[in-house]
């Protein structure tokens, strides 16, 4: 069987990044700082005092539409899943993230500003090998329409296969998209895809007082002719961001994850779930092992 073995990272100083928030519109702060090895992706949410912190970790997940939030003892950190995804794509195992909002800056709707600070911080080895969570066997969670699953792969290391289907015709239409996960890769091929809606799906959330501050500039927001007033980075932009959140999502297992992952219009819910089932696979049976 093959094995895939890496030191351990953290950042080599501290990182920092301003926004608002997409959903509350409230100004906020992201501060990312060194930790030792073992730590993990742990968040200290000062707006409230005590500072509360929340490891992240998919037992820490709560179920919020549209976005991966995760909660301890009441207190919450919503719109994790880009900056998670900026962390694990660059392969940062462990970090302090100090917010003094509950939800994360949405910048762009990418994960291109935290990359960028990140990257500007430098990024070190400890030395210290990193736990990895390698498929033996297939898992799949959701039904026939949307699901995700994992499969073993020929070579050590993560690849990601996402697809998307929004019919025959439309702007978005249908998009497929498969990449073996580097840093290298993050950077160039997902960082920047941005977050996007329908424009009746935007109309909708603003008739629900929701992101009264965001504008067309902050995200994308398809009209049936295509985006409005913000152009495409990548002709298949949407299947990018997905893969994206994915990566994300799959931070939650708190270790690397070898093998095939294949999702097909999966939501941050099934992610998560497929991420439970994986420990717990790891946990509990002969087919996926924890290294």
């Amino acid at each position: 069987m093959n094995t895939f073995l890496r030191e351990q990272r953290t950042l080599a100083g501290t990182a920092r990044v301003e926004g608002f928030g997409y959903w509350t519109g409230l100004d906020v702060t992201v501060e990312f700082r060194p930790a030792a090895p073992d730590t993990g992706i742990v968040f200290f949410q000062t707006a409230a005092q005590p500072v509360r912190r929340i490891a992240a970790l998919v037992h820490r997940r709560i179920e919020v539409p549209r976005r991966t939030s995760l909660c301890r003892d009441h207190a919450r950190v919503d719109m994790v899943e880009h900056i998670l995804a900026a962390l694990a794509g660059l392969r940062i195992d462990n970090c302090e993230v100090w917010v003094d909002s509950q939800e994360m800056p949405a910048c762009d709707g990418s994960s291109l500003a935290f990359t960028s600070a990140l990257d500007a911080a430098g990024i070190v080895s400890q030395q210290v090998p990193r736990r990895q969570l390698i498929i033996e066997r297939p898992v799949r969670v959701g039904d026939e329409k949307c699901w995700i699953e994992a499969h073993p792969a020929a070579e050590a290391g993560l690849t990601v296969e996402c697809h998307l289907d929004y019919g025959p015709t439309g702007p978005i239409g249908r998009q497929s998209l498969r990449l073996a996960m580097s840093p290298d890769v993050f950077r160039r091929e997902l960082a920047a895809a941005r977050t996007f809606v329908l424009e009746e799906e935007a109309a909708w959330m603003r008739r629900q007082g929701l992101g009264a501050r965001v504008t067309c500039r902050d995200l994308l927001v398809f009209a049936d002719s295509g985006p409005i007033d913000n152009p495409l980075r990548f002709p298949d932009e949407c299947v990018r961001h997905k893969m994206l959140d994915v990566i994300g999502d799959l931070a939650l297992a708190g270790q690397d994850v070898s093998g095939q992952i294949t999702a097909h219009c999966s939501s941050h819910r099934l992610n998560a779930e497929l991420v439970s089932q994986l420990l717990a696979g790891a946990a509990g049976e002969r087919w996926l092992r924890s290294a």
